[in-house]
């Protein structure tokens, strides 16, 4: 369950991008940041998600923000997703969970009736300083930018 806000600090973090280097939150310090997390590579409403801030990154950049992608997969599938779709941004490799726990995106999720523990779909605008400036908890896969750059 999303329980950060608006004002909280966001958590520091570190793990592994596509690439395997490793990669924390606190490396953005001085930057706007748009951090996303999804449930899984090559799915349909992820692949909307991706492309479509693949679509507007450079009006995202025009505004201050870098974009970071964080799901449950691992290197290899993100470093095929990016390249498959032309990806302009890094995703975060979170196979442990520790990243999406420590943002509340790791929970319980619903679908065709059952229940069951899988990544919450939300986004998370961190100011230069490392503040949430805001969560988007309803994220619209395929018109997710305009709901940042409003």
């Amino acid at each position: 369950m999303i329980t950060l806000k608006p004002g909280d600090s966001a958590p520091d973090f570190q793990s592994k991008d596509q690439d395997g280097n490793p990669i924390k939150l606190s490396d953005y310090k001085g930057k706007k940041v748009v951090l996303y997390f999804y449930p899984k590579d090559n799915t349909p409403g992820c692949t909307a998600e991706s492309c479509n801030l693949r679509d507007n990154y450079e009006a995202l950049q025009a505004q201050g923000y870098e974009v970071l992608g964080v799901s449950g997969d691992g290197e290899k599938s993100h470093r095929k997703f990016i390249d498959k779709y032309q990806l302009p941004f890094k995703l975060i490799a979170d196979e442990d969970k520790s990243v999406r726990e420590a943002f509340g995106t790791w929970g319980e999720r619903k679908m065709y009736g059952k229940t069951y523990m899988g990544t919450l779909r939300a986004t998370f605008l961190i100011d230069e300083e490392g503040k949430i400036e805001e969560v988007i908890e309803k994220v619209k896969t395929k018109e997710h930018s305009a709901q940042i750059l409003k």
